[in-house]
């Protein structure tokens, strides 16, 4: 996976553009495993986007990004992660949407999301929020033409490549599917998102 450009940002950020989704997933973990080893030089802050992984508060940027174009990078199917599972109701307004969408039944729908080995890319939109991978392309599905004014905290909803999980009331376009008494975001745990970039998630069904 050495398919990356990297670029300066500022006197002391890095930007890594990659490939692709699973390829960005692969290079945030690499980074997360060498600072734990005490393999990267100090960095500040590590954040993942889509495409992109930003360095900010480096120690050395020149050096490290001729280090970063060069390093072999594992898939991720070989690291272990931490994993969180979340328990849905699927009564959400979309999931028939979804289902025909996806040219199956509602119970396969829900047999398809349950069985589907998740993981947090990144997070963003909302403190708490998650856009989880895992589905692929056979079952990306489009954003709702007309978003909705406010979603549900709990909301379990799908848009694009992605799954997510509403951890406050707010507007939004996404496909909802089910929902969830999780608590995404609370400001008295530590940490307070439940959900962080490398995370495996599962979602198991619950009766209606």
């Amino acid at each position: 996976m050495r398919a990356r450009k990297v670029f300066r940002v500022g006197e002391r950020g890095l930007l890594v553009e990659l490939a692709s989704g699973e390829a960005t997933e692969a290079f945030h973990a690499e980074l997360l495993r060498r600072r734990a080893e005490g393999a990267l030089p100090a960095v500040r802050e590590i954040v993942p986007a889509a495409r992109t992984v930003l360095l900010e508060g480096v120690t050395g940027p020149d050096r490290l990004a001729d280090e970063l174009r060069s390093w072999d990078v594992p898939a991720l199917h070989a690291r272990v992660a931490a994993s969180v599972t979340v328990p849905v109701r699927y009564d959400g307004p979309d999931l028939a949407a979804v289902a025909a969408l996806w040219d199956v039944s509602v119970e396969a729908a829900v047999r398809i999301h349950t069985e589907t080995a998740f993981r947090v890319a990144f997070c963003g939109f909302a403190p708490g929020f998650g856009y989880l991978t895992g589905l692929g392309p056979r079952h990306e599905v489009p954003r709702r033409a007309t978003p909705r004014t406010a979603v549900p905290a709990g909301s379990v909803a799908l848009a694009g490549p992605y799954t997510g999980v509403y951890p406050r009331s707010s507007p939004g376009g996404w496909q909802l599917i089910g929902r969830t008494e999780t608590v995404l975001w609370d400001t008295a745990r530590e940490p307070a998102a439940l959900l962080s970039p490398g995370t495996r998630v599962r979602f198991t069904a619950v009766c209606r």
